[in-house]
């Protein structure tokens, strides 16, 4: 129940935060199946991969968002969505939209606290990231540009980031 309702607000609040915060991003016009059309090594195929796997298109305005998904390896369930938010603080990023979500996951999902901490932490540790233009990045080695943020233990583990098991 607690998932579902955050889940909830995220979509309430995403509509707003697009439409009056972001009115002055340009949407970057490009489709999942355009994605997969890049080089199979680049940064836009593998986020075409991850869009197409969980059945999405680019957001217009916050294509950034699955961008960080895509390079960080985190999920779409809600304790994934928030750990990414602490990932993000803890690279730098600072939005109302993150605050936001950081403040009340944190309070609804206090139980994966240890997980967001871990995040943060990660974020901390990485080369700053949260400023790139990821339209430009999108034709770069998806690896290389990973291996420029990340340590090596990180890019190892990704795969057994998933939360902790209760």
């Amino acid at each position: 129940m607690r998932k579902r309702l955050i889940h909830w607000l995220f979509d309430q609040t995403q509509k707003v935060y697009t439409q009056f915060l972001k009115r002055n991003h340009i949407p970057w016009n490009i489709s999942t199946a355009q994605l997969l059309h890049y080089p199979k090594e680049s940064f836009g195929f593998h986020l075409g991969e991850f869009l197409n796997k969980n059945n999405f298109e680019l957001i217009a305005k916050v294509e950034r968002h699955d961008a960080y998904h895509t390079l960080c390896g985190y999920g779409t369930n809600v304790e994934d969505e928030i750990a990414l938010q602490y990932l993000c603080l803890g690279n730098g990023k600072h939005s109302p939209y993150m605050f936001g979500a950081i403040v009340l996951g944190t309070l609804i999902l206090p139980d994966y606290f240890r997980y967001y901490y871990r995040s943060f932490k990660i974020g901390k540790n990485a080369n700053k990231f949260h400023h790139f233009d990821f339209k430009e990045v999108l034709p770069l080695n998806f690896e290389d540009f990973r291996q420029a943020i990340f340590s090596r233990n990180y890019i190892n583990s990704v795969s057994i980031l998933s939360i902790p098991k209760k």
